[in-house]
C-alpha cells in the first residue's frame, strides 16, 4: 500500500468557509481517511450538492463534481455505476440531504449503493443566512421562525436504520480523530454508509455549538453496544437526553452493483462498445 499524507490531497483553491466553521474538520477528516487508506487521488470522486458543504470537493485533490441542490446522491450513484471501482463519496448539508434531497436519501439506502454519504449537519441553513433546516429542534428561533420552529425535526439516524442503510454512524467535527476513523470505516464498508456529522455553524447557530456537543455527546464504542443489533441501534437513534456518536449499526448485504450482471465482467467505462449499433434505438425517437 503506497504511503500518503493528508497534505497529498491538498490543492491550491482558497477555502471560503467562515473562520472556525465546523466544515474545516470534516475536510481534514476526509483527507486523513484517504491518506490512511492509501487511496490514490485519481481513484476517488467526491460529489456534492449546494450549500456551504457543497464546496468540499473544490478543496480536495481528487475527482469532484458539484451537482444541484439535493442531487448529490443520484449523481454519486451514476458515477459509481459507470465505474464501480471508484471510491465515491457524497457530501452535503442537512438541508440539502434531508430536505430537498430526502427522496433520493431514502431510496439509495434501500438499494444499498456502495458509497459513503457524509452529511454536514449544523441544524440550520448556513449559506442562506440562518433559516431553520429539517434537523432544527422544535422551538428553535431564527429569522424565518422568530417565534420558534413548530415542526418535529427529522431523525436521520432512525431513518437510515429503518430504510436499509448498511452502515450508520454519527460523528462530531470537534473530534477530528474520531471522525477520521468513522470515515475510514465507512469507506471500508461494502454498501451504503451514512456518516451524519454534528457540524457547528459558528455564524448562525448559537445553540448547537462546539461547547454544546462536547457537553452533550458520548461515544458509542465506550459502551457495550452491539452494532449488529438493529433494534438497539434504533434505541440509540431515538435518544435525545445525551447524544451518541460513533457506529450505530452495520450489516453485510449484497450491494446494488453486485446484482448488475454487466458489472461482473468489468466497469461500464471499460466495456467495448465499438460494435454496438444504436441506429434502431434512435429511429424510435424520430
Amino acid at each position: 500500500m503506497p504511503a500518503f499524507k493528508p497534505s497529498d490531497f491538498d490543492n491550491t483553491n482558497k477555502i471560503q468557509w467562515c473562520p472556525g466553521c465546523g466544515d474545516f474538520p470534516i475536510l481534514f477528516s476526509v483527507k486523513n481517511a484517504l491518506a490512511k487508506l492509501g487511496i490514490p487521488n485519481h481513484e476517488t470522486c467526491i460529489v456534492s450538492g449546494i450549500g456551504c458543504a457543497g464546496k468540499l470537493p473544490h478543496y480536495v485533490k481528487t475527482y469532484g463534481f458539484e451537482s444541484i441542490h439535493g442531487r448529490s446522491l443520484p449523481t454519486a450513484a451514476a458515477i459509481k455505476m459507470a465505474n464501480n471501482r471508484l471510491n465515491v463519496l457524497a457530501v452535503g448539508g442537512d438541508g440539502d440531504g434531508y430536505g430537498i434531497g430526502m427522496g433520493h436519501f431514502i431510496h439509495i439506502m434501500r438499494r444499498n449503493f456502495d458509497l459513503v454519504y457524509i452529511v454536514h449537519n449544523n441544524q440550520i441553513y448556513g449559506l442562506t443566512k440562518g433559516q431553520t433546516s429539517p434537523t432544527s429542534e422544535t422551538g428553535f428561533k431564527t429569522n424565518s421562525t422568530p417565534r420558534g420552529a413548530i415542526e418535529v425535526p427529522v431523525n436521520p439516524m432512525a431513518l437510515a436504520i429503518a430504510s436499509g442503510a448498511t452502515f450508520v454512524a454519527r460523528g462530531f467535527s470537534g473530534d477530528l480523530n474520531h471522525l477520521s476513523e468513522l470515515i475510514v470505516r465507512g469507506i471500508q464498508h461494502r454498501g451504503f454508509s451514512l456518516i451524519d456529522v454534528f457540524q457547528p455553524c459558528i455564524s448562525f447557530n448559537k445553540v448547537n455549538t462546539y461547547q454544546y456537543f462536547m457537553k452533550n455527546t458520548y461515544k458509542i464504542d465506550e459502551t457495550s453496544h452491539n452494532i449488529r443489533d438493529k433494534m438497539k441501534a434504533m434505541t440509540l437513534a431515538m435518544q435525545t437526553d445525551k447524544l451518541p456518536i460513533g457506529v450505530f449499526y452495520e450489516e453485510e448485504r449484497e450491494t446494488y452493483n453486485d446484482e448488475l450482471v454487466a458489472l461482473k465482467k468489468a466497469p461500464l467505462v471499460n466495456h467495448d462498445i465499438s460494435d454496438v449499433d444504436i441506429k434502431g434505438v434512435l429511429e424510435t425517437y424520430l
